[in-house]
């Protein structure tokens, strides 16, 4: 099951006992919690029936106890599990003897009027433990990960919608580019652009500029886009602005080395038939990285890449060892990029 049906369900009314939520994407896992404390829950009851646990201070039978402890003054609660480690492969709390064996009985009959949500933040689980079976048979296990890079453009338009805004074309990837694939930053970015634009209002591009502050590997990342179209003058403006917020200079030819890195793997790998997927998978990034560095692919071959990147190596050494002014260095690296 994956977490649409499930979030379908829950509306419905079908409630699982317990849930272990996965992944790497820690936003949309607490999305998914609050939305299962507010269907399941009152809002003045939630004092009494929220209970709160975290398993690297708490051992597992604890929980299981208050699972199985009938609810004061509430029809049911709900559980909240965090760090819940001991369905991944990682080492567990060794001052805490974790006797998942009385989890396991209780998932055989779990109480009517509790649910636990175990949340794990790691991205996959142990399938060889018996407690990883044991929860896939009795409860629901949902994997949250980074969404996909038009999942990602379609969850920036509809979370604009949703605050009572419309999106113009390009909104969307203006904002990312500027704010960066992390959901929690883009929440609040949006959240102050349909403020800004007002209800029934309309959030664009030029907003995103104005309103949303790019951080240093979102700067970096415009200038490497700009160098690819050929645009020298943005490129070195970009520059320019983050040497004005005094960043160094060798931490900014590091960043174009990776970007320039990335954009070869991404080459290199998209050659050999690998999926956009596939390649996030491999090299450990978003996927909508992945999307943006395949475009700037296209416009470099691979020789070229490679020269690039054998440039930024020596200019790294030049700049470490007082060869050259480092600030001249990038200066002189970008005029040759764009001649």
């Amino acid at each position: 099951m994956d977490a649409k049906t499930a979030v379908k369900d829950i509306k419905q009314g079908k409630i699982s006992p317990l849930y272990v939520l996965y992944g790497s994407e820690k936003f949309r896992m607490n999305e998914f919690a609050a939305l299962l404390e507010a269907q399941l829950i009152a809002k003045e009851d939630r004092d009494f029936a929220v209970i709160p646990f975290d398993l690297s201070e708490t051992p597992v039978q604890a929980v299981v106890e208050e699972a199985e402890t009938v609810p004061f003054m509430v029809e049911r609660k709900l559980l909240l599990v965090r760090d819940a480690s001991l369905f991944t492969a990682g080492k567990e709390n060794a001052k805490l003897e974790h006797r998942v064996e009385v989890l396991n009985e209780y998932l055989q009959r779990p109480a009517e009027f509790s649910v636990i949500v175990f949340m794990v933040n790691h991205d996959k689980l142990d399938e060889r433990k018996k407690i990883v079976k044991a929860v896939k048979a009795a409860g629901t296990v949902l994997a949250f990960n980074p969404l996909g890079a038009d999942e990602l453009l379609r969850w920036v338009e509809k979370g604009i919608r949703e605050r009572g805004c419309s999106a113009a074309p390009g909104t969307a990837e203006a904002l990312i580019a500027n704010a960066g694939t992390g959901l929690q930053g883009l929440s609040g970015e949006m959240d102050k652009l349909c403020l800004f634009a007002g209800t029934g209002g309309t959030v664009d591009p030029a907003a995103v500029e104005s309103l949303v502050h790019r951080g240093t590997e979102q700067n970096v990342f415009t200038l490497v886009e700009d160098i690819a179209n050929l645009r020298l003058d943005k490129a070195l403006n970009t520059l320019y602005e983050l040497l004005k917020q005094r960043e160094e200079p060798i931490k900014i030819a590091a960043l174009i080395a990776r970007q320039f890195r990335m954009i070869l793997q991404v080459k290199d790998l998209s050659a050999l038939s690998y999926s956009q997927g596939q390649i996030a998978s491999q090299l450990g990034l978003h996927p909508y990285a992945v999307k943006i560095a395949g475009e700037q692919a296209r416009k470099f071959g691979s020789e070229r890449l490679r020269t690039i990147l054998s440039a930024l190596a020596d200019l790294d050494y030049q700049m470490k060892t007082g060869g050259v002014d480092k600030v001249m260095g990038l200066e002189m690296f970008m005029l040759r990029l764009g001649a």
